[in-house]
């Protein structure tokens, strides 16, 4: 027999402080935060907000991240460098390093976080087998690689600074770093809101049953 659950004797914990309280007091004593057994409408939005990520992963793919003027190309109205562009550049010149940080954050770790959101979100509405635990240290991981995804729009930015003390060539931030951090935030959001108790409530469902 499983234990009584604090959503089976109508406790909830407060998202915002942490409290545990009465879910029928509609808000928590501690700190006023309405009170909900689970996050509202979890699923649905965190599938919003993963197809937005994804739509905007594309252009962040296809379009330059940054424009490179001077020596010759302000002529030619300057140069843009995708992000794999950037990345084969950087592998090209030598600088070995940095091109492996800006391909795993820019086109690794969004991918996997994307992927493993979606695969989250399958196994919490019963389309995919349901590990609990395995699925908690999931979704704690995504939390931790998604903040070092905006390692690529902070090197576009370095580069912009550094870059502009010289009088070679500039540098200016393309429509692709937009997009990226887009990509970033939502993602990020999408993490914040999918509640990983609904993985719980699923294995106690089927166990139940």
């Amino acid at each position: 027999m499983n234990p009584p659950r604090a959503a089976d004797l109508g406790l909830a914990c407060c998202h915002t402080c942490g409290k545990l309280s009465p879910v029928a007091k509609g808000h928590c004593p501690r700190c006023h935060s309405p009170l909900h057994l689970r996050k509202p409408n979890s699923l649905n939005r965190t599938w919003a907000l993963l197809i937005g990520s994804a739509a905007l992963y594309v252009p962040a793919m296809v379009l330059p991240i940054m424009n490179v003027e001077g020596l010759g190309a302000g002529a030619a109205g300057g140069s843009g460098s995708t992000i794999v562009g950037g990345v084969i550049t950087f592998w090209n010149s030598g600088s070995y390093p940095v091109a492996i940080i800006i391909f795993t954050a820019s086109v690794v770790i969004p991918i996997l976080k994307v992927a493993a959101l979606v695969w989250l979100c399958l196994a919490a509405s019963g389309k995919a087998p349901a590990s609990p635990k395995n699925h908690g240290k999931l979704y704690r991981l995504t939390e931790i690689l998604g903040r070092w995804s905006m390692v690529d729009v902070f090197v576009v930015a370095i580069l912009v600074t550094v870059v502009q003390l010289g009088a070679l060539m500039t540098i200016k931030p393309g429509p692709a770093a937009l997009s990226f951090a887009g990509v970033v935030i939502l993602t990020m959001l999408a993490a914040m809101s999918f509640d990983p108790r609904l993985l719980w409530d699923r294995r106690f469902s089927q166990s139940a049953s």
